[in-house]
């Protein structure tokens, strides 16, 4: 391997760890959000013990993201000096955004959030996790903006005494077709991922009867807001292969490793071809279905690999404009069976749950804890499949990624720099994984840990005690 293959290495092990947390992030703090409003509404105590037990994992992960997301930063300069001299006027002002104005507002709102217990109004103190899940999505948008460009880049013009883009159009940046169907469906796999890790960790706890008054509803809430998300996930997916098929039609044939143009496409759910890939031996297909996704039509045109190929010879250049077909196909079926998935179990332990039910079967809970996996495995797909399939380029149509690499850093340097990173990281997920499962397994914290107990009047040392033991919960 050259060093592009081994920085792609490096980034991408980085980049697929540290998404891991992203969307759990987002999720989490919109339901500890949901579940301290449930409990100011309605004073009941075991929402206020959901909302701890819930904002103590919420806090791990936030951490963890933190920790994990700063690494990215530095290889842009490390590894990948040459996109940077490139494209940092334009990369750079909304990754600059996110980190003085979105990641200010949720490190300063989490911060009064978890010593404001007992020392803020209720309702002030609920604002800030809100803003904190505001934050959240604010630092989301901004760096999928920046991503979005590279999909489909916009706003911006070549300097060629310089030889660098150059920002022109900042709200082009912002509002890019791309970054209008990516948000979304990001979001709503950020809702389901979320939901179904709350769903899991309750299963757990039900499985054996314990906590149920804080769990079961802890469980619906996660269940309803899962189903929700996942029919997002597919509605906005859906428009995004369109935006998709139209931007990076290289990218939709590779996802169906469709090499001849088709009209119309089915969608293969299952093939087995030639070590090339090229040729189909079996498979398992939905006929139309393909040139839905890419059309909106059961009749539309998908263009196959080759001529595909052959068209963006003649734009670019020569060269191979094809990604790796076999990852590319495996990763979009992986994305989209867990999202189908993720619906079926939700749907279905609604059912389980209705009328005030609670499933007695152990195979129920044991399914519900399984599920747990599905969002985080469905994100990386998606995102590996995202970002891959849009090889040769990083950013697509104007910088390829073998120009992109920092031309001073020697392989043997940049095996150093994956390989102690991929310790590093796997330290990190045994910290991470057991402090999580520590927590998990706790459950939540008793009625008598969550309410002060009685004062023996104002200003007595009881009260103190109570509010210093109330602020530092966490």
């Amino acid at each position: 391997m050259d060093t592009v293959d081994i920085a792609r290495w490096q980034f991408g092990i980085t980049t697929v760890y540290h998404f891991l947390f992203v969307p759990l992030t987002i999720g989490l703090s919109a339901l500890v959000a949901v579940l301290q409003t449930a409990w100011l509404r309605t004073g009941k105590t075991a929402y206020l013990r959901a909302t701890k037990f819930w904002g103590k994992l919420f806090l791990i992960n936030f951490a963890m993201g933190i920790v994990t997301g700063i690494v990215q930063e530095f290889q842009f300069g490390m590894n990948w000096s040459d996109y940077s001299r490139f494209v940092g006027d334009v990369f750079g002002a909304p990754l600059a955004i996110e980190g003085l104005l979105a990641f200010f507002v949720e490190s300063t709102f989490l911060g009064l959030w978890i010593f404001g217990w007992d020392r803020l109004p209720k309702r002030l103190h609920l604002g800030c996790i809100w803003l904190v899940h505001i934050g959240t999505l604010l630092s989301a948008y901004f760096i999928l903006a920046a991503n979005s460009w590279m999909q489909h880049p916009v706003g911006y013009r070549i300097d060629h005494e310089s030889g660098r883009a150059v920002l022109t159009d900042f709200w082009a940046v912002l509002t890019n077709s791309t970054q209008l169907v990516a948000f979304p469906h990001t979001m709503t796999a950020a809702f389901a991922t979320g939901g179904m890790f709350m769903a899991g960790v309750s299963a757990w706890h039900l499985a054996r009867r314990k906590n149920v008054e804080v769990f079961r509803p802890s469980l619906k809430l996660a269940l309803v807001v899962t189903a929700i998300a996942s029919i997002g996930v597919a509605i906005t997916g859906d428009l995004q292969g369109k935006v998709m098929t139209e931007q990076q039609p290289m990218k939709m044939a590779a996802a169906e490793a469709l090499y001849e143009t088709e009209r119309p496409a089915s969608f293969s759910i299952f093939t087995v071809g030639t070590l090339n890939g090229e040729k189909e031996v079996f498979g398992v297909k939905v006929p139309r279905l393909l040139s839905f996704l890419a059309t909106g039509t059961l009749d539309g045109e998908v263009k196959g690999i080759n001529d595909v190929q052959a068209a963006e010879r003649e734009r670019y250049g020569a060269g191979d404009y094809r990604p790796m077909i076999p990852v590319i196909y495996w990763n979009f079926r992986v994305m989209s069976g867990a999202g189908i998935a993720m619906t079926m179990v939700s749907l279905a332990g609604l059912w389980l749950l209705r009328r005030g039910r609670l499933p007695s079967n152990p195979w129920v809970y044991r399914i519900g804890v399984l599920s747990l996996t599905l969002p985080f495995i469905g994100n990386s797909a998606g995102w590996i499949f995202t970002e891959m399939g849009r090889q040769p380029w990083s950013v697509f149509g104007v910088l390829k990624t073998s120009s992109s690499v920092s031309p001073g850093v020697s392989a043997s340097s940049m095996l150093i720099s994956v390989a102690s990173l991929t310790a590093l990281y796997g330290v990190l997920l045994v910290i991470e994984t057991g402090l999580m499962l520590k927590y998990a397994k706790a459950g939540p914290p008793s009625e008598d840990e969550v309410l002060p107990p009685p004062s023996d009047g104002p200003g007595s040392d009881s009260d103190s005690d109570s509010e210093r033991s109330l602020a530092f919960a966490y």
